[in-house]
């Protein structure tokens, strides 16, 4: 098993070096609008509105001042969305859908109405009314009612960020929802194997990983790759099935060494 606080020493430390005398302002290997998953109470009950039934879908898409795992090139870091960083977007009244998976057509949106986000003390909230007319939404909130999909995740920009003096904990001080999407999501999935496993940078930074690291990012691509995806699911990419390869060789040559 590999000692987390050893991994976590030595990718903070392989970002203070990458970053020189420059500090990084935004997580290594994070795409343009990131995304952050969390296990959420979400509810639904059919309500009357405007004269018709809808379900009505609430819960919160991120908390404020509570750290939660992520991973860059480098390995894990904290991250921490902080107390007042939604409310410059939220007051300039940003158009945001509300989706399942990040996918499909939108049940809701704030530009029709149906999608209230808000900011509080616990983090972001956000209620949507769905059509009970429509399969997807049917289907949605059964499986909230069964407690098979728990979590909730939401897309953004990182406006305004800083990593700790370590390089250990990521504070995202403001972020933009405008084009972004809120909504339940089926798994939490760890963003190192999400994103920076697909990036082609990724492939050139494999030889200078800590052998920790290594032995943390095969294991977990390795994973990922042994389960069968669905049939509607997209093939691995080829940047990521390079990874594994470059990874497996890796570690044979670290293993060489030791002996």
């Amino acid at each position: 098993m590999t000692d987390m606080v050893t991994l976590r020493a030595e990718a903070a430390a392989a970002r203070s070096a990458a970053a020189g005398s420059t500090e990084m302002a935004v997580p290594r290997d994070r795409p343009e609008s990131p995304e952050v998953r969390f296990t959420s109470q979400l509810r639904a009950k059919k309500v009357t509105r405007d004269d018709m039934e809808w379900f009505e879908v609430e819960g919160y898409a991120s908390t404020f001042e509570r750290g939660y795992e992520m991973w860059d090139m480098f390995g894990p870091y904290t991250e921490i969305v902080a107390m007042g960083a939604a409310d410059k977007t939220l007051s300039e009244d940003p158009e945001v859908v509300y989706r399942f998976n990040h996918g499909g057509a939108p049940m809701a949106s704030t530009r029709n109405g149906r999608l209230n986000l808000w900011a509080d003390d616990q983090g972001l909230g956000q209620r949507a009314w769905l059509n009970p007319k429509r399969s997807d939404v049917q289907l949605l909130v059964q499986a909230i009612e069964d407690q098979d999909v728990r979590e909730q995740s939401f897309m953004f920009r990182i406006t305004s960020g800083q990593w700790s003096p370590d390089y250990s904990e990521y504070r995202i001080n403001s972020f933009d929802l405008s084009r972004g999407d809120v909504g339940p999501v089926t798994y939490g999935a760890n963003p190192y194997t999400t994103v920076s496993a697909r990036s082609g940078d990724f492939l050139t930074l494999i030889p200078n990983l800590s052998p920790l690291v290594a032995r943390e990012a095969y294991a977990r691509l390795s994973a990922r790759a042994d389960i069968a995806p669905p049939p509607s699911a997209p093939s691995p990419s080829k940047a990521e099935g390079r990874s594994i390869q470059m990874l497996r060789t890796r570690l044979l040559i670290d293993e060489t060494e030791q002996d």
